[in-house]
């Protein structure tokens, strides 16, 4: 082989690595416009079924029904958020966040009665919280970078809502966008199997984030009717948290069920522990319970089985997986993609026997 094509095929390498070195990097600068992106496409394909429902059987025309669908998403979303105003005030009033002395004290308090009750080894709790002066040396100089944190989120955080909601509003109007877009890297002889599988994705990727919209409902009218009757305030709000939470799964009920716990004992301060915190705690545990039971045995089997097309155990599997490999973000992309990749796996291998296998429903 001459010297020639040995460095020849040596460069082509390095410019190989190079350039993928460099995409990646270009990638990792633009994470954020990747995040909205990813979003704005999730928030799409809910608002696909509304969009075709108003212009189907309302006879909207199309942009009228994106805004239209838009407009009552973005209502939808600042309703949601002003529900946890009241409970973001009561728990600061609860914790006394302006009387560090009433906080601490109610905290012994609490502590007192929990090792007292189990019948533990007693402390010198006030001693014990002096010598940490957890509570009575402060760094007052966090206050301004506090503050300083506080509106660059906030300006961070409006740039990212006004990216999603113009990219969200061009995904509803134009259907094909990200398809196009897509398309352009796409060989001419496969552009008709690809179409084929983006239709196929959209429709089951739709009807899956329309069932887990169902999915929070049920365990949020369990939680509701669970914590009204048990007597906790804010009920409906902390019902909602954490029936959301699940849309992580395994990690986000774990989530969900130690805040409810955690937002009921703080909302009871200064009450006898063990004539109202302890039972209460147990019924909120129990109401947990039920709603997880209902939704791994009822609710999540039927969504994920008739959305995604897909085996219970299939998906735990995939769940599981992604989960050990990526972490939180694996749980929560793991069925969107596994159906995605099922879908252009089957269009594009279908007779591979390991590939007719998995695709059977699809």
């Amino acid at each position: 082989m001459k010297s020639n094509t040995i460095a020849n095929g040596i460069l082509k390498a390095i410019a190989i690595l190079l350039g993928i070195t460099l995409l990646l990097y270009f990638l990792y600068k633009i994470q954020s416009v990747i995040i909205y992106v990813a979003i704005a496409a999730v928030i799409s394909l809910i608002g696909r079924p509304i969009v075709m429902f108003l212009r189907r059987k309302l006879k909207f025309k199309n942009t009228i029904a994106v805004i239209v669908t838009m407009v009552f998403l973005v209502g939808l979303f600042v309703g949601l958020v002003s529900l946890f105003i009241p409970l973001i005030i009561e728990q600061g009033h609860n914790l006394s966040l302006l009387n560090i002395e009433q906080l601490q004290g109610k905290v012994e308090d609490l502590y007192r009665e929990i090792i007292a009750y189990f019948e533990l080894n007693q402390i010198d709790i006030e001693q014990s919280i002096k010598n940490s002066n957890l509570l009575t040396e402060l760094d007052y100089s966090i206050i301004p970078n506090f503050l300083n944190a506080v509106v660059s989120g906030l300006g961070s955080f409006s740039i990212g809502l006004f990216s999603v909601l113009f990219i969200s509003f061009f995904f509803l109007k134009d259907s094909k966008l990200f398809e196009n877009g897509i398309l352009t890297f796409i060989p001419d002889n496969k552009e008709l199997r690809w179409r084929n599988s983006s239709t196929k994705i959209k429709d089951l990727l739709s009807r899956y984030f329309v069932g887990l919209i169902f999915q929070i409902l049920i365990l949020f009218v369990i939680y509701t009717i669970g914590l009204l009757i048990i007597g906790v305030e804010n009920a409906i709000v902390i019902a909602f948290l954490c029936a959301l939470l699940n849309l992580i799964p395994y990690v986000g009920p774990l989530i969900g069920g130690l805040l409810m716990i955690t937002l009921t004992m703080t909302s009871n301060l200064g009450e006898s522990f063990s004539a109202v915190i302890l039972p209460k705690t147990i019924w909120v545990l129990v109401v947990f319970l039920i709603g997880q039971l209902v939704d791994n045995f009822g609710s999540q089997p039927i969504i994920f089985s008739k959305s995604v097309k897909s085996h219970p155990l299939e998906i735990f599997l995939v769940i599981l997986i992604t989960g050990i490999l990526f972490g939180v973000i694996g749980l929560i992309i793991a069925v969107p993609a596994y159906t995605a990749i099922k879908v252009i796996l089957k269009e594009f291998l279908s007779e591979n026997k390991i590939v007719k296998k998995l695709t059977k429903g699809l």
